[in-house]
C-alpha cells in the first residue's frame, strides 16, 4: 500500500477495518450539550479514543501496519513522541513480535512506562521527535528491523482513518469534526474517509502549528516544535503523504494556546470526569476556548484523542 497507485481511499479504509477489527476497540461517542460548558447550545460529540488499547488512536495505525506488511524477524522499531511507541509496542506484543523503540526526552514519564509495560526495548534519544527519528532510522539499518512510521505512511494513514468510519457509524447526523494535529495522520485519515462530505479542521498549538505552516507554503515546512503538548504534537514538519490529502479536504486548521489546552483538560475533568492528555484535548480547547465558534445548529464532533498522562491533579475548585 505504498505505491503511488495506492490511494487512501475510503474502500482501503474500510477495508483496513475488517483486517483490525479483531485487535481494536470500538470506542465510544458520548453526546453532550454546549451548555454544560458554558458555551452555545450546540450539540457536541465527543469520540473517546483515549479509550483505545495502548491509551490512544495510534493502536489503529499500528495494528494497520502489523497486519498488513511483512515483518522480518529483526521485529519493528518506531520513533515516537510517545503514543505510537506505545501503540507499537502493545501491537508487537499481541502478535508476538520484537519491538525497538526510540522516543525522545519530552516523552511524558507515563507513555514511557506504558511502553516499557508493554515489552518493547525502549531507548530515549534526543531531545525533540526528530532525533528520536533519526535514531530509528540508523537502527533499521543497523538490523533490518521494519520501520513502523508514526503518520507518514499508507497504513498509518489508513488505520487512523477507521477512527473516521466508526465515528461516521455513531454519528452520521454531524457536520463538523475537530481533531488535534501533531504530523497529521489522524486528520488526514479522517478527512479520507470523510472524502469533503463534512468539515475536518485540524487544531494545533500555537507551538507547533505544523499544518498551518505547511498550508500557507503550499507543502510541508519545517515548523516550530514545543509547548505543553510537544510529546504528542510537535512533528516539526508534517507528513509528505499526510500533505495532499488534508490540502484536498481539510484546508481550516486553528491554533491554541498552552493555557487553553489546560482550561480544556481541567474542563474535560470536572464536566465528564475524562482524563486527557494535552495533546489529547487540543481539538476540545478550540471550542471551549472560542477559537472555533460553531454555526446555529451546527453538530459539532470532537476526538478526544488520547489519555496517556499522570495522574490526575486537576484544580476541580474552579
Amino acid at each position: 500500500m505504498n505505491g503511488p497507485g495506492d490511494a487512501v481511499t475510503p474502500q482501503n479504509i474500510r477495508r483496513c477495518e475488517r483486517i483490525i477489527r479483531p485487535y481494536i476497540r470500538r470506542t465510544p461517542v458520548i453526546e453532550t450539550d454546549g451548555g454544560e460548558f458554558g458555551l452555545a447550545a450546540n450539540k457536541i460529540s465527543l469520540k473517546l479514543e483515549l479509550l483505545q488499547h495502548s491509551g490512544s488512536f495510534k493502536a489503529r495505525g499500528a495494528f494497520t501496519n502489523l497486519l498488513t506488511r511483512e515483518i522480518p524477524r529483526a521485529g519493528v522499531v518506531a520513533a515516537s513522541g510517545g503514543n505510537h511507541g506505545a501503540a507499537v509496542a502493545y501491537a508487537a506484543m499481541r502478535l508476538g513480535k520484537p519491538a525497538k523503540i526510540f522516543v525522545p526526552s519530552v516523552s511524558s514519564p507515563a507513555k514511557i512506562a506504558r511502553i516499557r509495560e508493554y515489552g518493547a526495548d525502549l531507548t530515549i534519544e534526543g531531545d525533540r521527535y526528530a532525533d528520536a527519528l533519526a535514531a530509528s532510522e540508523t537502527w533499521a539499518l543497523q538490523t533490518g528491523a521494519m520501520p513502523v512510521p508514526a503518520f507518514d505512511q499508507n497504513e498509518t494513514i489508513l488505520g487512523q482513518g477507521t477512527l473516521g468510519l466508526e465515528l461516521d457509524e455513531q454519528a452520521p447526523e454531524i457536520d463538523t469534526v475537530l481533531v488535534s494535529v501533531g504530523g497529521g495522520g489522524l486528520v488526514a485519515g479522517i478527512a479520507a474517509w470523510y472524502a469533503g462530505r463534512i468539515k475536518i479542521i485540524g487544531v494545533e498549538p500555537f507551538a507547533s502549528p505544523t499544518l498551518s505552516k505547511a498550508l500557507e507554503a503550499g507543502h510541508p515546512v519545517d515548523a516550530e516544535a514545543g509547548g505543553l503538548a510537544a510529546d504528542s504534537l510537535a512533528p516539526r514538519r508534517v507528513g509528505e503523504r499526510v500533505f495532499p490529502i488534508v490540502q484536498k479536504y481539510a484546508r481550516q486548521t486553528l491554533l491554541v494556546s498552552d493555557d487553553a489546552i489546560t482550561e480544556a483538560q481541567k474542563t474535560l475533568w470536572r464536566a465528564l470526569r475524562i482524563v486527557a492528555e494535552p495533546g489529547g484535548a487540543a481539538a476540545f480547547s478550540a471550542i471551549l476556548s472560542g477559537a472555533y465558534r460553531p454555526g446555529a445548529g451546527e453538530r459539532i464532533a470532537v476526538v478526544i484523542s488520547g489519555g496517556n498522562t499522570a495522574a490526575v491533579n486537576f484544580d476541580t475548585t474552579r
